[in-house]
């Protein structure tokens, strides 16, 4: 059975927002984690036999207060992509792999010095 987690959790910066993320998606069973509420501010977590206690509690060691919200079953998402037919295939001009760069740029080739580095710091 499907499940979906939210679980509050107090996230200030964004390297808090990435950790929690991190964190929710290395847990067993996750099929997916996103942050929702006003203020990026709630992880969501969907996936088949998460234990939602003892991801709380990782949350809460590893980044800050967290609390959980809620615990329900996920519902399927309906596409209406399914209803409609889908849009015929549009062809146009690919640009070459080096767009934007000078004609005669050479990215592979390195050229060493003949007697040693330059370099007289090291």
């Amino acid at each position: 059975m499907k499940q979906k987690i939210v679980i509050k959790v107090a996230m200030y910066h964004d390297k808090c927002r990435s950790k929690a993320l991190k964190i929710a998606v290395g847990g067993s069973g996750v099929e997916s984690a996103a942050l929702t509420g006003e203020g990026k501010d709630q992880v969501e977590v969907v996936g088949d036999g998460i234990d939602s206690v003892k991801l709380t509690r990782r949350l809460r060691k590893k980044v800050a207060r967290a609390e959980l919200v809620s615990v329900a079953e996920a519902k399927p998402a309906e596409s209406k992509a399914d209803d409609a037919p889908a849009p015929p295939p549009v062809m146009g001009f690919l640009p070459p792999p080096c767009y934007g760069l000078p004609q005669n740029y050479h990215c592979c080739e390195v050229v060493e010095p003949m007697y040693g580095s330059p370099c007289t710091i090291l």
